[in-house]
């Protein structure tokens, strides 16, 4: 049994006085109207309507049922009317979860516009550099950045895809020599990222081929920020994604190793909880970050 539609219809039978009328009104005939009724009564174990053939009353119980039901009813059909005039409003509260790196490089630089553009926004952006479960933090949408997202319940979006280079710094190159070949990264210090696939194995392909460097990095963080400065400050080579490179690359603070040869391209994924489709806060928002990694 409906519980909800047996509600409603014992309300139409109340309010119009008639199961033949509420009947009409509901489209369904008044036998079916009357077998749903005197379901209801037998789950509840009592009585709600009494009937002779010429009136219809309600019992205590009935009254009670009716008062208690229509408030229910009411109140589901306002939170329904303001689903549907929330449509396409960005406003609410959105929770965005990202990397610690990704967070600091390109989505802190678009807010300010994005939340001058939504003002009526609540946002929380959560950065940890580790895979969270965004259905028990409550997340809107998660930004993770793999070469593949696994099968799950949630829904992937790809809404770019980021190139990971090798990157020195000119004073180290200058002082422990430029790799000519994949094979000469064996010999320098290597800097790795904790988390990445490609800790201890270098997967490179370029203009002869592809190289897979068997690595043992002296020094691993879990930051791609930490990871840059250290490129930096001439501690050794590493691996850095665009969005990380870009600024100390276009500064000469550091320089591409190798500069033919790159690293797997992972994709960047918006993944949300439902298959439902996004709402427009996170439609929005994806909108907003689209822009930037264009840009």
């Amino acid at each position: 049994m409906d519980k909800l539609s047996v509600m409603q219809a014992f309300r139409r039978i109340v309010e119009r006085g008639s199961f033949a009328r509420a009947a009409e009104d509901l489209g369904v005939s008044p036998a079916l109207l009357s077998r749903e009724i005197k379901l209801l009564e037998e789950s509840l174990g009592t009585t709600l309507l009494t009937r002779t053939t010429r009136a219809m009353s309600l019992t205590d119980a009935g009254r009670l049922y009716y008062d208690q039901t229509s408030g229910i009813l009411d109140a589901v059909s306002d939170v329904e009317a303001r689903i549907r005039d929330g449509v396409g409003v960005v406003r609410g509260h959105l929770k965005v979860n990202t990397s610690t790196s990704f967070g600091q490089t390109v989505v802190a630089p678009m807010l300010p516009g994005f939340l001058d553009a939504h003002p009526d926004l609540r946002l929380t952006l959560s950065l940890d550099d580790r895979v969270v479960d965004m259905v028990e933090g409550g997340f809107d949408v998660s930004i993770r950045i793999r070469p593949a997202m696994p099968d799950s319940a949630l829904v992937a979006r790809k809404i770019g895809t980021v190139r990971q280079r090798i990157f020195a710094a000119p004073a180290y190159l200058a002082s422990a020599g430029a790799p000519e070949t994949p094979d000469d990264i064996r010999r320098h210090r290597i800097i790795g990222f904790l988390l990445a696939d490609h800790l201890t194995s270098w997967a490179l392909h370029g203009p002869l081929g592809s190289a897979t460097l068997d690595l043992d990095p002296p020094v691993r963080v879990g930051n791609s920020l930490v990871l840059r400065d250290l490129l930096i400050a001439g501690h050794g080579i590493g691996t850095l994604p665009d969005f990380v490179s870009r600024e100390p690359e276009a500064t000469g603070r550091l320089v591409r190793v190798l500069p033919d040869w790159e690293l797997p391209a992972p994709e960047i994924f918006a993944v949300t909880a439902s298959r439902l489709g996004m709402d427009a806060k996170v439609t929005a928002f994806l909108d907003h970050l689209r822009a930037a990694l264009r840009s």
